[in-house]
């Protein structure tokens, strides 16, 4: 199953595209033989879009039929990062082709304008800046992708 980070805006060098970046080349080389990854991203340029709906329009453009959708927002669910690996190996286990996760503008989504989300998930209940959200993002994702690999997890 593909992994795709699809967020708002272009990230530009600096540290949290080199650790996105480093995440990512991570989670696809641990997540290959078992089925996951690669870890790709998607970049909206958002500059001329005013609106919400017209950033969750575009988003929605960008996904493949039946892909699963997750949507970062603060008022989705908090996953402990064990259960977040569960959820991503059952996906792939039922034959998902691939699992967008959707980073909205500063407004969120305007969920009229997406499909209805297979997950929203959330970093906890604070507002995180956009570039901190895809770092974190693809530091889950390498972390899950580790979890199902079975490599020693330091919760256990």
């Amino acid at each position: 199953m593909k992994l795709r980070i699809a967020a708002l805006g272009r990230m530009k060098s600096g540290p949290e595209r080199e650790l996105v970046d480093t995440y990512a080349d991570r989670c696809t080389a641990t997540g290959r033989p078992i089925g996951l990854g690669p870890l790709v991203e998607t970049e909206i340029d958002n500059r001329a879009f005013k609106t919400a709906g017209e950033e969750s329009r575009a988003l929605a453009a960008s996904l493949e039929p039946g892909a699963r959708l997750i949507l970062l927002d603060e008022r989705g669910r908090v996953l402990t990062s064990r259960d977040f690996a569960g959820t991503l190996g059952r996906w792939r286990d039922e034959g998902a082709r691939e699992a967008v996760f959707c980073i909205g503008g500063a407004d969120g989504h305007d969920r009229t304008q997406l499909p209805r989300p297979d997950l929203m998930l959330a970093f906890g209940p604070a507002v995180w800046p956009h570039k901190l959200v895809r770092v974190m993002l693809a530091e889950q994702l390498y972390r899950a992708v580790s979890i199902l690999a079975g490599s020693p997890y330091h919760r256990d």
